[in-house]
């Protein structure tokens, strides 16, 4: 989609580049992992499906280990009320262990959903979609969220307890439904560890672990995936991930970023989370602007959060929209903001739905390995042409419908 989209953009004689030199970190030019230790985690994973260490839970519980399980849920639950309040939770616990690099990561993409969320309530998006198309979209990304900070929180409260106490309390990450995929991957991380490693192994749990119950389920394949395939390319916004940096000491706050053309499909997803953690942690000046972002710039959900030149949370422009106002990545003289509310007047906080436990390692196993291959930073990440084009486009698309409405 997108190399189709650059291609016409370049017959008309417009060429955007999103290459800058950007500076790599010490050991993240190539990332790659030893493959003793990933058949050891294989070995252990599989020994796990066939023994009865999960089958067998819920076995009877110390009063204390009760009392922690009990508390995670509780906290895990309370953090769970909608993206701000998951946002938040993932920065909070990396700047209180920042060995968990997912957790920044997680704090970062997350960021993200809240944007798209907001999107949907913004000033251009409810001029292309229905009603129902926006219920729909909204309903996906809440859903994905926070079924992700479900599975995934909880493992991170495990972790920090552990280091608390001095003690390994990963045998009750069945108490949580939690993959049997990671019981393995966390008993490394605490002899070895490898940040790296263990970022990489909770990319791909949750993608599997969204894989059935958001992407493949038939309502929102139907209502969500199959719209943004055939209207790709005017909310080619939907489609990218943005991680906001200060670039320097000038308080600029530039993007960095990917965009995801195939959604749909497990392995992308897995690829792209890979590229967004390499981007993150591999590039220096990424890394410095998006922690110090993180510690300065509160999360509302807006995207006013990070550029206030192009964007206001409140409403200034009303009435039809005859023509676009963004040039060059300018609001053209006297040109509104566009509009870009926070989540908490967007969005109604949603309850979350329980469901059934299953585990999806027991339908890939021993294949799920090979996503451990080595990667490497993106050549280029630089995001602030590609967001502006797909701005351009959603202005557009928005023009072209109402004039011919």
């Amino acid at each position: 989609m997108l190399q189709h989209l650059l291609a016409w953009l370049g017959g008309l004689g417009i060429h955007i580049t999103n290459r800058r030199q950007m500076h790599l970190r010490e050991n993240w030019r190539s990332i790659r992992f030893s493959g003793k230790q990933i058949d050891e985690l294989k070995k252990r994973a599989l020994q796990l499906a066939d023994s009865n260490v999960y089958r067998s839970f819920p076995r009877q519980l110390t009063e204390q280990e009760n009392r922690l399980v009990s508390r995670i849920d509780r906290i895990t639950s309370q953090k769970n009320r909608n993206n701000v309040t998951r946002t938040e939770a993932y920065r909070q616990i990396y700047f209180q262990h920042p060995e968990l690099h997912w957790a920044l990561l997680a704090h970062m993409v997350s960021r993200n959903g809240g944007y798209h969320m907001t999107d949907l309530r913004g000033e251009l998006i409810p001029r292309l979609l229905s009603a129902d198309e926006i219920e729909s979209f909204f309903q996906s990304l809440e859903r994905a969220n926070s079924l992700i900070f479900h599975d995934a929180y909880p493992q991170l409260l495990l972790y920090a307890e552990s280091v608390r106490q001095q003690k390994n309390y990963f045998h009750l990450l069945p108490a949580f439904g939690v993959s049997r995929f990671m019981m393995p991957v966390w008993e490394d991380f605490l002899a070895t560890h490898d940040s790296r490693l263990l970022t990489v192994a909770l990319i791909i749990n949750e993608q599997h672990y969204i894989e059935r119950r958001v992407v493949k389920h038939p309502h929102f394949a139907k209502h969500v995936y199959q719209t943004l395939e055939f209207q790709a390319q005017a909310l080619l916004q939907l489609t990218q991930i943005v991680f906001p940096y200060y670039r320097d000491s000038r308080q600029e706050i530039e993007l960095a970023g990917v965009t995801v053309e195939q959604f749909t499909e497990l392995q992308e997803r897995i690829g792209i989370g890979k590229s967004l953690y390499s981007i993150l942690f591999g590039i220096q000046e990424v890394y410095r602007g998006a922690l110090q972002l993180a510690k300065q710039v509160p999360h509302t959900g807006s995207r006013a959060d990070f550029w206030p030149h192009l964007f206001s949370k409140e409403r200034r422009h009303t009435g039809d929209y005859k023509e676009q106002r963004l040039l060059n990545c300018r609001l053209k003289s006297g040109a509104a903001l566009f509009y870009s509310p926070e989540l908490a007047s967007a969005w109604d906080d949603r309850p979350f739905e329980a469901l059934e436990q299953s585990d999806w390692f027991a339908d890939t196993q021993a294949q799920v390995f090979d996503f451990f291959e080595p990667f490497a930073p993106p050549a280029a990440c630089s995001m602030n042409h590609l967001f502006c084009l797909g701005l351009n486009e959603l202005e557009a698309a928005v023009v072209a419908k109402e004039r011919f409405a």
